[in-house]
Order: C-alpha cells, then structure tokens, then sequence
C-alpha cells in the first residue's frame, strides 16, 4: 500500500535519523577532503551543524510542523560552522520555510520545499560553484520536481529523489577536475546524501536509536534571513530600520519588497520573523524606502549614515522597547569593560599568535580556525563579551567566513563587520591597518583591500597518498600550501619550507614573516631562520613564537 503523506511526528523522526546517520558517517566524510591534511573537517562541520538542530528537535514538547520547522531552521542556522554546515543551514531554512505551513507533506509540497532549500542555498553563497554540495541539492530539487509528474507514492519518490543525488555526487569530480585528481567526490555533497539516506530509513520504519546527546528541554526562534551580495558602494546613505509588522508578510509581499529596495540601491539585507522585517540598503533615497515601509507597519530603531561623511549622525528614536531589554541582559552578562566605538574579535589558535592578535588590540579571541571552525553561535556568543556599537570580526579562514557573514544577520544590537581573512597572516595585516578616525565603512574597504598585500604559506603533514596539481604526494610527506595550491612536498621539513618560501617570493617582496608551531623546538625554528636569511639575503625576516597545532610553520610574504 502506498504511503502519500508525512506527519510532524515521522518528520521529525526522520530528520533526527538523517542527523544521526550523518554524525555515523562523519569521519570517512572528513577523509574525502581533497587537500590531504589533517585538518579535513567537512563531515565534523555539518555533523556539528546538523546536531545543533537535532537537540531542540529532540527536546520539543510541542510536536506539531510549525514547532519542529522553528527548531530545525533556528537550531541549525546558529549551530552552523565551516562553509558546508553553513550551506546546510540554508538548505534546511529553506526546506522548512515551505513545510512549516502545512500539517502533512505529500510529493507536492516536498518538491516545493526542496525547489525553496537550493534557492536559499544558492542565495546565501557569494560565488556558487558547481560540483559541490549545491549541485547535488540542485539535482535532488529537479528530480523531485519531475517525480512530482508521474507517482504521489512517497516511497518511491524519497528513492528517486536520493538515487539522483548520488548520481550527480559521482559526477562532481567531472565538474572539479581537483576532486578528479585526488580521486574523491565532493565531501559536502556526500554528507548530504547521508542525512537523505538516514531520513529515508526512518520513512521505512527501521529500528533506529533517536536519542540526542545533550539535548534539554527549550525553545527555538526562527529566524528568516535573506541577503543580497555586497557590491562597490554607489549609494550615499546607509539607511537600517524595524518594521513592526500589522501581520505576517506573504513570501510574494517579501520578494516585491526586496525588488522595490533593489530598485532604489543595493547592499540589500533582510531579516525577517512573523512579527518584524529588519531592513538594510544602501540608497540615494532613505525617505522613499522609509515610506515603502510604512506599508507593512510602524517603524523602530531607524538609523541613516552619510557614507561619504566621517561623522554618522542619529535620526530617529531607540529601539523598542523588547530590543532594549534584551540588550541590557546581554550588557549584563559581557564583561564590565566600558562601551566604545570600536572592537574586534579573531579566530586563532596558539598561544604565540592569541598573543599578537592582543597585542595589535582584539577585544575577544576565540579558540579555533584549522583545527576547528567556530559555528554561528559562538561568534554571537564572543560578541556578547565585547562593549562595542561596531565590532570586526576576523575569520581567518575561508571556511569561517560564512558563518561569521551569518552571524551579522542575527546580531540585533551591535554592527558586525566581517573582514573576509582568509589566514592569519591576513588577520594581522588587517589590523595592522585599521586607521582610527574614519567610518567603519572606510575601514572596512581599507582593511579589506590590504589583504591582497600578504601572501600565505602553511606547512604541515599528508594524512593519506594522492597527487594534486601533479604533485606526487605520500603519506606522511611534510606539503607547503599555499593561498590556492600546494607549493611543495618533501620528507625534510626545512626543505620543504624554504622550496615553499621561493614559491612565494617575487621581485616586489620585501619580507618574510615565520610562526612556528607548538611541536617546533625553539632551535629547530632559529635554523630555518639562518636558512631563509642566506637564500633571501635582501628581504626582511621576521620570527614569532605561534605555538598552533597541526601546522609546523606559518609563513607570510609582503
């Protein structure tokens, strides 16, 4: 007999299966990194992302669609952490921004839900690339889209659906020729596929453990973000308001919103619940928009900056009065440091490099990068710890930004902005060029452009054999890896150091920076150092104590 619908009660079994297969299978996701380092934390991170929704799932008391849709949407959204948990946020944003409108789901409404998961996805990445965790989403959306024609059988649609995902995953290496050369697919797109193979298990009833580590009873918000890409400034006035809306926007009033403030400027930003729509753009007209928004409902904490002027300058009247009160909770909980203008917070790891961030002014460090990505949560949790109306933020690592981005749309009172530093030798030259007395949107576009400035060389050991960018590489080999590629392989770690180095200098280098890892001895560092002064007799070295695991040698080139 055919099964045609899905309640929230086997919803949410089915989810809490997909999370938990997902989290089974998290290590020989990590193995799948095309980069052989020891690092690979794909599956950690999505399994991290997935599982911060499977506690408030786990712990609801309240079983009905609209509940279960608030706690996996709020769950993972803020638990999310690395570019492929943060991808798969958006996916299951999406999903439930579909499914939580009804009370059951048959194929019709599953095909929507999958069509509205790729399109949040893909909205939510600057750059989209193809033969990655998005494709395979996107192949899922279109499958299901022609199964809708031709069965309401969800049985049979649930395999076709996931029969086409890994299809398409075995073809991800035809569309990344790196993935081709080391032999794998795509780790994000594999995590994916298991948590669609653990939600089709609990769909057939198999005897499967539901219990949930660490999950307490509490609720979930959600939260409904948008956001459209940064472009060059062409617009005068940052314009930021609350709409308290009369009633719930419908998804068409939302995308006629956005096309009319898209009309108007750029650098469009929306945050949206049932009950308010908090606005971002940037315009000629903040009075035009300011009208359009009245349409929807009363206005509160308005805010217009002159862009092009050095001072900023309030308008309009305090938050509301909810906002405040959660405000000075969390003023309460940070430390008891006086509120400034400005502060910063970074990711690093290692005594020797959380020492120079302090010293070149971070308010808060938090403990990770390589070895483990930060999610959303503890991002806005580091920013509780900081008095500050705007705050930088440094990543550090291109597998943070996303989160970090993510983490801007959920602050409610404070500015964040992310300086997209993709290493620690970008975080440093960042800071070091921060300018007191100007916007923080000119010290954004400053800080930013420097980054280009610094090259980044990272030296640590291979976790399997495989060849990349024809470079034979075996297990164990110490490998150079540079900003886009890996520079140089060998068995001797200061070989291997300085053929990275030559990689990385050209005629315009003046300076060569050196962090050393927790498991390089003083001496052996000092050695390297002398090497490097003999082979770039005309540029400046510098030495520094990082102390950061897994990476014998972090090198910058200026």
């Amino acid at each position: 007999m055919a099964i045609t619908t899905i309640d929230a009660a086997l919803l949410q079994k089915m989810f809490l299966a997909g999370a938990k297969n997902l989290e089974a299978k998290k290590e020989w996701i990590n193995e799948l990194n095309v980069f052989p380092v020891p690092d690979g934390d794909t599956g950690t991170n999505m399994t991290m992302t997935i599982m911060s929704a499977a506690k408030e799932v786990a712990a609801l008391s309240d079983h009905s669609m609209e509940s279960l849709c608030k706690a996996i949407s709020s769950g993972s959204l803020r638990g999310a952490r690395g570019n492929s948990g943060v991808i798969l946020s958006q996916l299951l944003r999406g999903f439930t921004k579909v499914v939580k409108e009804q009370n059951e789901l048959d194929v019709e409404v599953l095909s929507e839900a999958f069509e509205k998961a790729v399109a949040t996805a893909y909205k939510a990445v600057m750059q989209p690339k193809e033969g990655t965790i998005l494709t395979v989403a996107k192949g899922a959306s279109e499958k299901a889209k022609q199964l809708l024609e031709e069965t309401d059988d969800l049985t049979v649609f649930i395999d076709g659906v996931i029969k086409e995902a890994e299809y398409v995953l075995s073809k991800t290496p035809d569309m990344l020729p790196v993935l081709k050369q080391a032999g794998v697919v795509d780790s994000g797109g594999q995590g994916l596929v298991e948590v669609l193979k653990g939600a089709r298990d609990a769909f057939l009833g198999k005897e499967i453990d539901y219990t949930v580590e660490g999950a307490s009873e509490g609720g979930a918000t959600l939260q409904k973000i948008t956001a459209e890409t940064e472009a060059e400034i062409r617009f005068g006035y940052c314009t930021e308001y609350i709409i308290v809306l009369n009633r719930p926007l419908k998804d068409s009033e939302e995308d006629e919103y956005r096309q009319f403030l898209e009309s108007i400027g750029d650098s469009i930003v929306l945050v949206a619940d049932d009950d308010i729509v908090k606005t971002h753009v940037h315009t000629n007209e903040p009075g035009v928009a300011l009208t359009k928004a009245l349409t929807f409902g009363s206005l509160s904490k308005i805010k217009i900056d002159n862009m092009r002027e050095e001072h900023q300058e309030k308008l309009f009247k305090e938050a509301e009065k909810q906002a405040a009160i959660e405000a000075a909770e969390k003023k309460k909980k940070s430390s008891a440091k006086e509120w400034k203008e400005v502060g910063f917070i970074a990711v690093s790891i290692g005594d020797g490099l959380n020492q120079i961030f302090r010293e070149l002014g971070v308010d808060y460090i938090i403990e990770g990068g390589q070895t483990m990505n930060p999610s959303t949560e503890d991002i806005l949790n580091a920013v509780d710890h900081v008095n500050a109306k705007t705050i930088f933020v440094l990543p550090n690592n291109k597998n943070i930004i996303l989160a970090a981005e993510q983490a801007t749309h959920l602050s409610d009172d404070k500015n964040l902005v992310v300086i997209p530093t993709k290493t620690i030798p970008q975080g440093i030259t960042a800071l070091i060029n921060y300018a007191e007395g100007i916007s923080p949107e000119e010290n954004q576009e400053r800080m930013t452009s420097e980054l280009s400035s610094v090259k980044t060389g990272q030296v640590t050991y291979a976790v399997r054999d495989t060849e990349i960018d024809d470079k034979k590489i075996n297990q164990g080999d110490y490998m150079g890896i540079g900003d886009k590629t890996i520079l140089s392989v060998g068995t001797d770690l200061e070989e291997v150091v300085i053929a990275m180095a030559k990689e990385m200098v050209d005629e315009d280098s003046g300076m060569i920076s050196i962090y050393y890892g927790e498991e390089v001895t003083d001496q052996a560092a000092d050695a390297l150092t002398e090497k490097l002064t003999e082979a770039f007799p005309d540029l400046e070295i510098e030495l520094n104590n990082g102390g950061q695991p897994i990476y014998y040698y972090i090198l910058s080139v200026e």
